[in-house]
């Protein structure tokens, strides 16, 4: 396994308390967890939160950290072997919620880096892929990017255009791939094909020829983070660039399932953040003589946010240690994501009218976060899907068309 970083500013935020903590959900932690968390905690606190308002502003990705982050252990964090840190799947979702906290672009990076684009290799590569990219990519060396969705194939990825044909020995890949996270700075993408055998996956260094990946731009969400457009134009690759154990629409949902996990306790570190913001400033603002936590409403709005922190985050918790004793089933995940993005967004945009007009200023994150939040509930499923896949579990009828 890898060792956390360790410091005084780690060590002191294992002190801290949660505001938002209603029921003492920290005594369900083990030591090595609160320490995971804590540590994570610090990282965002040094170096995240001083930066995020400019990168936010400029649209910037600090590609820069991705080296301190696999110091950390956090890409790939949840795999084992090749160089990955081998944590358990409730410590990466807390090390999602404080990279959350910070900015929604940040655990996106480290969830398209491990939890899509490793996953892949990992759960489906082969030995000589495994060798040849996961060490480089859980020490943020080298960055992966998945390309899944198409311009015209989002919530339906069976109707994907972009096709791979056979010529002789080698495999030439035509298509487009649209909502790409982190394509135009990857050294390999992970590129999902029909097949005349069915959808496969294909290691792409993105040096091939013919590969071209061009950032999404203007964006009102994740501003601070990267989405491309990826066209692949003849696009030849040998026979060993397939994932061998990858036939079929199973291969990509696997990952996209290890994503949506990550995404429920990131989203509650969004709204975590949003309330402690608000708190923070409720207790500060005068108006009419007496701090804004001093009035009914004001407080209502505080409980409200708080116990839906606290049950969002007891949801998260519970599917994390069902994942981690293999007993997790794949509508649980749907559960979690549909309803801690839900809540997370309409946390965010609460706790934004608690500061007013001085909440559409980037000098404070809920709006920040109900902005990012949208692309959040958006991606890896929809609401709609995830309503759908309730429904059938539900129902036993599917209403997908």
């Amino acid at each position: 396994m890898t060792t956390l970083a360790t410091g005084p500013a780690a060590d002191a935020a294992l002190d801290i308390a949660d505001p938002a903590d209603l029921i003492d959900i920290d005594s369900l932690l083990t030591p090595e967890e609160l320490a995971t968390r804590a540590r994570v905690r610090a990282f965002v606190d040094a170096e995240i939160r001083p930066n995020i308002a400019e990168w936010y502003e400029k649209a910037h990705f600090p590609l820069e950290i991705a080296p301190a982050l696999g110091r950390l252990g956090l890409l790939g964090m949840h795999l084992t072997g090749h160089g990955c840190p081998g944590r358990s799947a409730v410590e990466y979702g807390l090390a999602g919620a404080e990279l959350e906290a910070g900015d929604s672009g940040l655990r996106t990076f480290v969830s398209v880096q491990g939890s899509l684009a490793m996953s892949a290799i990992h759960k489906h590569g082969s030995e000589e892929q495994k060798r040849q990219w996961l060490p480089a990519m859980a020490a943020g060396e080298a960055v992966g990017c998945f390309g899944l969705t198409e311009p015209t194939a989002g919530s339906d990825p069976s109707s994907m255009r972009t096709f791979a044909r056979r010529d002789g020995g080698d495999w030439v890949l035509n298509g487009t791939k649209r909502w790409i996270g982190l394509a135009n700075v990857a050294q390999v993408a992970v590129i999902w094909a029909q097949t005349d055998e069915g959808v496969r996956g294909f290691v792409v260094p993105t040096e091939t020829p013919g590969f071209a990946a061009t950032p999404i731009e203007p964006k009102l969400s994740m501003r601070a983070s990267i989405q491309c457009e990826i066209e692949l134009t003849d696009v030849r690759l040998p026979a060993d660039a397939v994932l061998p154990g990858a036939v079929g629409l199973k291969g990509p949902f696997s990952c996209l399932n290890e994503a949506r996990y990550g995404i429920i306790w990131g989203a509650m570190g969004a709204a975590r953040d949003s309330f402690e913001a608000a708190l923070a400033y409720a207790q500060d603002r005068l108006q009419f003589d007496k701090p804004l936590a001093g009035y009914q409403l004001t407080q209502q709005k505080l409980v409200d946010m708080a116990l839906e922190i606290n049950k969002g985050f007891l949801l998260a918790l519970h599917i994390g240690r069902r994942k981690d004793a293999g007993t997790l089933r794949l509508h649980e995940i749907s559960a979690g994501k549909l309803n801690n993005c839900r809540e997370a967004i309409a946390i965010a945009r609460e706790a934004r009218t608690i500061l007013g007009g001085n909440g559409i200023t980037l000098e404070h994150s809920p709006l920040r976060h109900a902005n990012n939040l949208e692309s959040v509930r958006t991606y890896e499923g929809t609401d709609e899907v995830h309503t759908l896949i309730l429904g059938q579990r539900l129902t036993g009828i599917p209403a997908f068309r």
